[in-house]
Formats: structure tokens, sequence, C-alpha cells
């Protein structure tokens, strides 16, 4: 993706910045620009729309804009749009999605820096907020919105353009019926572009990027200048990931791979990105691994889908077997789905075998819904190597099961269904594992967009269930992949995000997507399955820790201030005697995530309807009562995610975004009683990109 990176902008402002920080990931933390007072103009007339609608701007062309473009809507499907005010523009209102036109404003003499409010579709050429300069009309800077109707504030730093007279310029070139229009609001300029009432906007945009690579600038550094961009986890610079797949530690490094779209933050033809690691938790950007099949249709959507990888002990290469995906409608005649094969030696060339498909399709009967992602592992059983393939019938999700013909798992031989729902957890199964663990066999997929497991028995040939739960009781984690390291522990990663939700705010910025850290998984004291962060991720830690020791908390205490830490807490369930209390992550004035535990009903319960511009809503689980009456909660906060890990294994994953950089505050709070804490410690944590 192309990014825009105007002279004096917003980013060389951050990259000076940035050299003066000695922890680069507070990099999120702007200098308040002291000369926003310097240059301070008007902006442009009913800048938000609630003087007569229209008034003031000017429709250029077509019908996409008029007289019931100012809207008074406060909410949709979604949520709430975000306006200020009482309107807005909404590009729907006037004349539907598929109507275009040009939309501007009244000239302005240009502050150092503006801001405004964008929703709607993304397009970056055919629908877009613009600023124009009067005299020519060229383009200085343009944002286009994320197929959301929620507004998200974008920041520019227009101070090479001060005091030149410049135009903002509403574009909708876009015929399309579904996310073909675009939103705007609140257009500030100058200091008041920057904030409200004290608190200041976190600065967001695609033109505030930087290209990657560009001025040399070092993976830490470059991925620490965006506010809302976990330092910790894995994120593409550019572009949309989804699944984890080809998970592996080969030749003493972990490697993760990606489903990944390097064009678009959204879904598109699919590509495997790669990053590795000696130690799970740092990690090195590889060239991309995998390709979609070459073409020149812009609606073959057709690309390498979700895989697994395991070592070739006899040549030393990486094998992975994934899913090959042919979009029909482009291919008429061609199998959807089938299962392909690589090797690599070195971790960036990939050899395609000349046997693919391996699998040429589904089994005879019982896959009409599905026939995807692949997952191979070592069955004991028979000591053989074995192979699950998501898949479903009718309402129900199902799970079959390969047996290898040879040992290049080259030649597969079906063997049937090892499992099948009752429709209620899906009708499609996808991404599954199944893994012994301990004297149990654990089988987790996705259904449903929720991520589920199921303990019980294996024979080899069918598993039979003796206990079902969610693999994260939170909103935005989903395709879980396992392998097992070069220690023997069973590791896992899962994908921060999820399909019914709408709300992917950094794709203002141009990526969308992160990967959870490194867990160990294992069998909870109930016969669950839990997961823990892995121990490596210690070696995070960046900067003085903040120990507060016992404490019994009556009232509000501020643990610290920080978006990338760790927070841990011990909790003493006998001696505490409020009925609850609560933690406030990501907090400010204006917003928070607050996680509240109720010692009555013994919940824990995660509440993110006022935390920023993520997805709202509340989530709880029940956590089992430890045997020492100590309630232990490892809490991982990464700029715009938040990961909780109960010590009876419950994890619970959401991504917030928060919208002013102030929103970093940590606080305890206990009302009608004391909660008494064994433990209270806060560790800043630093950059994944340390390598």
């Amino acid at each position: 993706m192309k990014t825009i990176t105007p002279g004096h902008s917003l980013t060389t402002i951050l990259l000076l910045y940035l050299n003066l920080l000695a922890t680069p990931t507070l990099a999120s933390i702007i200098p308040r620009t002291a000369d926003c007072h310097k240059s301070h103009y008007t902006g442009p007339l009913n800048p938000s729309f609630e003087n007569g609608g229209l008034a003031n701007w000017t429709v250029v062309s077509g019908t996409a804009f008029g007289s019931s473009s100012a809207s008074s809507e406060t909410t949709y499907w979604g949520g709430p749009f975000n306006k200020v005010g009482n309107s807005f523009l909404w590009g729907i209102s006037q004349d539907g999605e598929a109507a275009v036109g040009e939309l501007h404003s009244s000239t302005f003499k240009a502050s150092s820096v503006m801001s405004f409010l964008v929703g709607g579709g993304w397009d970056p050429e055919s629908l877009y907020v613009g600023l124009a300069t009067a005299k020519d009309g060229k383009v200085l800077f343009k944002q286009t919105g994320t197929n959301d109707e929620a507004m998200i504030r974008i920041v520019w730093d227009t101070s090479a353009y001060a005091g030149q007279d410049v135009y903002l310029t509403v574009v909708d070139k876009s015929t399309a019926t579904s996310w073909g229009h675009i939103n705007l609001d609140d257009v500030r300029t100058g200091c008041d572009a920057l904030g409200d009432k004290g608190l200041h906007f976190n600065v967001l945009g695609q033109a505030n990027q930087p290209a990657h690579g560009s001025s040399g600038i070092s993976a830490e550094k470059l991925y620490a200048l965006d506010p809302i961009r976990p330092q910790f986890h894995y994120t593409p610079y550019q572009g949309w990931i989804n699944d984890p797949a080809g998970l592996a530690e080969w030749k003493g490094r972990h490697q993760l791979f990606s489903q990944f779209n390097p064009d678009a933050p959204f879904w598109g033809p699919m590509h495997w990105a790669h990053v590795d690691s000696p130690d799970a938790v740092h990690w090195r950007e590889l060239p991309v691994a995998l390709y979609p099949p070459p073409t020149t249709n812009a609606l073959d959507n057709s690309g390498r889908f979700t895989g697994s990888a395991v070592v070739d002990n006899s040549t030393g290469a990486l094998h992975i077997i994934f899913t090959d995906f042919t979009n029909i409608e482009q291919h008429p005649g061609a199998v959807p789905e089938t299962v392909a094969s690589v090797t690599t030696t070195d971790g960036t060339t990939f050899l395609y075998s000349p046997k693919n498909p391996i699998i040429a399709g589904p089994p005879p009967s019982g896959s009409s819904n599905a026939f995807r992602d692949p997952k191979v592992f070592w069955d004991k059983n028979d000591n053989s190597w074995k192979m699950v393939i998501g898949s479903g019938e009718g309402s129900k999700g199902r799970v079959q099961l390969f047996v290898a013909k040879d040992a290049s798992l080259l030649s597969w031989e079906y063997v049937g269904v090892a499992a099948e729902g009752d429709g209620s957890t899906g009708n499609i199964w996808e991404c599954p594992n199944l893994l012994p663990i301990d004297d149990k066999w654990v089988l987790f997929y996705g259904g449903n967009s929720l991520g589920y497991y199921e303990v019980g028995t294996y024979d080899g040939a069918k598993f039979v269930s003796e206990k079902i739960g969610l693999l994260d009781a939170g909103p935005d984690s989903y395709a879980m992949q396992w392998y097992v390291d070069e220690a023997g522990r069973n590791l896992a990663i899962t994908w921060m995000g999820n399909w019914p939700t709408s709300k992917w705010p950094s794709r203002v910025n141009g990526w969308a997507g992160a990967q959870s850290i490194t867990r160990e998984l294992f069998l909870r004291e109930d016969g669950g399955l839990g997961s823990k962060p892995i121990a490596e991720i210690a070696s995070l830690a960046s900067g003085p820790v903040t120990s507060l020791g016992k404490k019994d908390v009556h009232g509000t205490i501020k643990v610290g201030s920080t978006n990338t830490a760790r927070l841990q807490l011990e909790v003493d369930l006998k001696a505490s005697n409020a009925p609850a209390f609560t933690t406030f992550l990501y907090s400010s004035n204006a917003e928070a995530v607050v996680l509240k535990y109720d010692f009555g009903s013994k919940t824990l319960s995660l509440d993110t309807t006022n935390a920023g511009y993520g997805q709202a809503g509340t989530w709880s689980a029940v956590i089992a009562t430890p045997k020492n009456n100590v309630l232990s909660l490892d809490i991982l906060i990464d700029r715009s995610s938040v990961e909780i890990f109960a010590g009876d294994g419950t994890a619970m994953t959401a991504t917030v975004f928060p919208r002013y950089q102030e929103s970093t505050d940590i606080k305890i709070e206990a009302v009608g009683g004391k909660a008494a804490f064994n433990s209270i410690k806060l560790t800043p944590f630093g950059s994944t990109w340390k390598v």
C-alpha cells in the first residue's frame, strides 16, 4: 500500500521525538505541538454541518451530496456514529450507496494542524476526504474510511502549507452498492484540532505512516511511531492478517506465518506473511513466504489458505501443508479447496511440490460446507502422521481425518470423520487442531466465530468429547494454532480478531489484525483446556517495576500510567470483604477498559463499552477458586489490546484502540469493603522487534 508523507509532517515530528526517548514504545505520546498557536486560522464555515445542513458547502458534481446529506442520527447497527454535536455528513442519506459526487467546503487558510472525523467505506482512490489548494486544486492529503459508519479522528500536520488558501474536498467516485459512501464531521483547525478538555487525540491517519523501510529507521522504531500499534505483538506494517499458520520451532527459531493481504487492510487474496524468533517473543520480519497464483483479474481472490508445518528430520527442511483456495466463480469447474505442499531449507525460498495437490478435494460425501485448514500431527496411537481438516455438512461442523502413506507426507489416505458437532458450535469447524496433553486428547477449532475446545479421548480414528469450553472468553480470539517446541511444550498463538465485528480502527493507518503473544496450553484442574503466557515474555521487561507488595485496597488507588506493560495481581479471596474489585486499564477521564471481579459469583467481567474505537461490549467468565484461595491475574496491556490470564487457565482477549494519548492510567478500586492483595506488580514492556 502506498503511503503519503508530506514534508514537515507529523511523521517527521514523531521521528525527531523518537530519538529523544529512552524507551521507543513511549512514542505514542507525541510532543504537544508548540507551534499550533503560531499558525492558527479559522477553518471552513459550517465545519460540523450544524448550520442548515450543507450551508457554506458546495456540491460540485453528482448526486451523492445534497440537502439530505446532513443527518442527526445517533446510532446504527454497529453502535454510535461518534458524531460531535447534532449533525454530521452521512454520505448515504442523500442518494444511497451507489451515487457519486463531490463536495467542497468554503475556502480557508491552512493552520499548522487540522483534524476531522471520518467514516464510511474504504477506497483510497474513490472515497476520501481531501485537503486541496485553492489555487490549483492539488490534493495535499486524503483519508478514506474503514468500512464502518462509526467515525474516527484523523489528525494532519498542515504546517508546510500554513497560511495558504485551501479547501476540503469530499470525494465519492464509488459505485459500490455496499460501503460506497463517506462520512464526515467536526472539522477543526489549529490547537483545537489536537484534543478535548485537556486530553490529546491519538495521532491517526494514513498520512502519518512513513513508508516501510524509509529513512533507514529500525523496525523497532518504525513500529513504535503508530500510537495504536501493539509493541510486543506481531502486526503487519501495512495490510491485513488473520489466521496464524505454519507454527513450528525449526533450527532453533520459532516460525510464525500469517494469512496476509499486503494490498489493503482487509481480507483479500491470501499470502503467507513470515516472521521468526529465537524465543517466541521477539520477532524478525522475513520475506513473504507464499503468494497467490498470478492473475490479472481483480475479481479473482484465489489464494493460499491456512495450513500447518512439520520439520522433516530426514532432510532438515520445513514442510508446509496448506489449503489451496480457488475462486470457482472466476474458475468454473475448479475444485475450490485442495491440499497442497511446499518445503523450504532456508526459510526464504519455498518450493511447491510437483505432486500438488496432494489431496485433490474433499472426501466423496460429508464436506459440503468447507474443506480447509489442514493440521498435521504425530499420532502416538499407531505412530503415524495424521492430518485433521476443517469441514462441515448441513448444520454440523466436522473434522475430517487423513493418514500419511509415505514418509514424505505427499500421499494421504482418508480415514473418516474424527469428530462432529451437534450444530450448536457452527456448521463449519475451521482451523482444527488435535493434540495429546497428559493422558487426554484435546480437539479445538473455530465455529460460529468463536474458538472452542473439547477434551476427551481419541483412538486413532475417532475423538470422543468429555468436556467442552471456550478457548478465550473475550471478543477477539479466533483461529488458534498449536505446536510443540523443542522443549516439548504445547504452545499456541491466536488471531486477535474476529469476523463479525466492523471495528478495525487501525485501517485508517493502513493495517489490521494482530497475533496474540505465544501461550502455553495445559489441562486445568476441572479437566478443561487452559492457557498462560509463555515464561519468555518476562524478557520484554523494560524500565523500573512498580511493586506495591501486600496491600488492602479501600476506595481507589493508582498503580501507574502506561499502555505497554504487564500487570500481575494476587488477591487473597479469604481476607477480602468487598463485594468486588475493579481494575481500570487505558484509563483517562474520558474512557477506560473496566475489568471487574465479583467475589460472590466468582465472575470476571471485561467491559469495553467506553474504552475507545474498538468493539464495545461486556464479556465474562467464572473463575475457579484456587485451593490456596489466592486469585492470580496476569494482564498484558499493549497500546490497543488487552490479554487477561487467570490462574485457573481462563483467557480473555480484546482490542480497544483508545482515542486519547492520556488514556494510560491503571487503577484499582474496591467499594463497600476491602480487596486484600498479596501482590500488585506493574512491569513496563518493550518492543517485540528487538532481535
